[in-house]
């Protein structure tokens, strides 16, 4: 290293030891047919805290607000989008790439279901297959004009993950929690890993935190009480919200309806999106 350095590579022409080249961008390239101007991905740190049913309620949420949505569906060994909004059959792909599947409001779809020939055999692929075919949903679809896509993550921060905040112009996530200490511990290591990456947290969304009676209208905490506000301070998320343990919910979700819910559990984390 010479007495003179700067440590501004970019400006040197010598090659010494210490010489720092610029990182090598792992980003994967879009379908030319896509036109997607904001990525937000949807985590959690375990599964079965309902990142599924946040991805859905998000994009039909932005739809309604007159944004064009769409869902990734990255959990490859696990996918439930489809189902949710009712959606079945397989996806076509034409010279350009595979179209994805719409629902009846207009969001696109795109899911490891959506290829299968049928849509209950088991994907038996280990890691880098699965995360090869989650580079493969946003460079071989052609997604078309995308306002907000919200991308569908399986749990934990292993293999996919790692590759959808590397692969992905990922502009933030949402975190998913319950109100049970153990989760929230392990959701944090999710958001800690958003940190890691330079990934912005834009909101918290507790499922499964209340009950509310239907004749008196309590709000009963059968999972303990809520620690997601906690949570926000911690890392700094301004937005949060709580979603209700609701049959009607859970109901639509099985039934593929939905798009019809009603609700305003999510408006303040989708304030947040929409000034992304």
């Amino acid at each position: 290293m010479s007495e003179e350095c700067t440590h501004n590579c970019s400006t040197c022409s010598q090659s010494c030891s210490d010489r720092q080249e610029t990182p090598e961008s792992f980003l994967a390239e879009a379908n030319p047919m896509s036109r997607v101007k904001k990525v937000i991905a949807v985590v959690s740190g375990k599964g079965g805290v309902g990142k599924s049913l946040v991805s859905s309620l998000m994009a039909v949420t932005m739809q309604r607000r007159g944004f064009h949505t769409a869902i990734l569906d990255a959990d490859i060994t696990g996918p439930s989008i489809p189902q949710a909004f009712g959606i079945h059959g397989h996806a076509a792909g034409t010279a350009n790439g595979i179209e994805p599947m719409e629902t009846s409001s207009g969001i696109k779809l795109m899911s490891i279901n959506l290829l299968l020939r049928d849509e209950a055999d088991p994907v038996i692929w280990r890691g880098p297959i699965i995360a090869g075919t989650v580079k493969q949903f946003w460079s071989e679809v052609c997604w078309g004009d995308v306002d907000y896509m919200f991308v569908d993550m399986p749990p934990g921060t292993g293999d996919v993950p790692l590759t959808v905040f590397q692969s992905l112009p990922i502009n933030g996530i949402v975190v998913v929690t319950s109100p049970q200490e153990l989760v929230g511990m392990i959701v944090e290591k999710a958001v800690r890993m958003a940190e890691m990456m330079n990934v912005p947290v834009l909101g918290l969304v507790e499922n499964m935190s209340y009950f509310e009676c239907p004749d008196c209208g309590k709000k009963h905490t059968p999972f303990g009480d809520s620690h997601i506000e906690e949570l926000a301070k911690t890392h700094g998320v301004g937005a949060t919200a709580r979603l209700p343990i609701n049959s009607k919910l859970a109901g639509a979700c099985d039934q593929g309806l939905i798009e019809l819910f009603e609700g305003d559990w999510l408006e303040a984390v989708a304030d947040v999106i929409e000034k992304v």
